[in-house]
């Protein structure tokens, strides 16, 4: 037998690395928290002064704290507006949210509850939190510019159990923020951490849902 095109072994590729990809996630799936549950855990460290992960640094741990206020300001200050409620009724599929976060992590703090009011808001709609560092695998399977950003969410069909699309790890105005910093600076700064923040406040989650309704072709 000759040796197989080089386009035909790409395509065995991938479709393997798919099939991986999708095993992945739906294992994960499986093991993974509601987020009432992940919620409670991060309040829980919160209060006692840890942090999800193995490192149980006085940074991650000050942000842990900071997260979980910040997802309860959230919580109470973030609507849908009508015209998404309207287009959210009308889903015809069963569609699975697949977060990867940790507690640390600012970003989630502030695209997780927008994620989540998604979920709530359709009975077509499900979600399930996973922590990066417990899943190595799966992080690696969804990686960002070859980085293990979070937050990550994943979007699988359930019925068809295949792989709609990938959004993370945050919205495209705040990855032009981090970009620029990154190349003034070298690195994302405390200044520059504190300038996204005040971009999410000012965004007010619009962008995230933006974008999560253009991954999953609502219009």
């Amino acid at each position: 037998m000759g040796r197989l095109p080089k386009l035909l072994l790409k395509k065995i590729f991938m479709e393997v690395l798919e099939k991986n990809r999708l095993e992945l996630v739906q294992e994960s799936i499986l093991n993974g928290m509601d987020c009432p549950q992940y919620r409670d855990m991060v309040h829980d460290y919160a209060l006692t002064g840890k942090t999800t992960g193995e490192e149980q640094s006085e940074p991650r741990i000050n942000f842990t704290q900071l997260n979980d206020r910040r997802m309860n300001r959230w919580d109470k200050t973030f609507k849908l507006p009508e015209e998404t409620l309207q287009k959210l009724s009308k889903l015809d599929r069963e569609l699975i949210f697949l977060v990867i976060t940790e507690s640390w992590c600012g970003d989630a703090a502030a695209s997780l509850p927008v994620v989540n009011k998604i979920a709530e808001s359709s009975s077509r709609i499900s979600l399930k939190v996973v922590l990066r560092d417990e899943n190595p695998e799966l992080m690696e399977a969804f990686l960002t510019n070859g980085t293990q950003s979070i937050p990550k969410v994943i979007v699988l069909d359930g019925k068809n159990q295949e792989i709609v699309g990938e959004w993370g790890p945050r919205p495209q105005g705040a990855a032009e923020m981090v970009e620029t910093c990154k190349i003034e600076h070298g690195k994302l700064t405390d200044a520059c951490k504190q300038e996204l923040q005040v971009w999410y406040n000012k965004d007010r989650g619009e962008s995230t849902l933006k974008e999560i309704f253009e991954l999953l072709a609502l219009e």
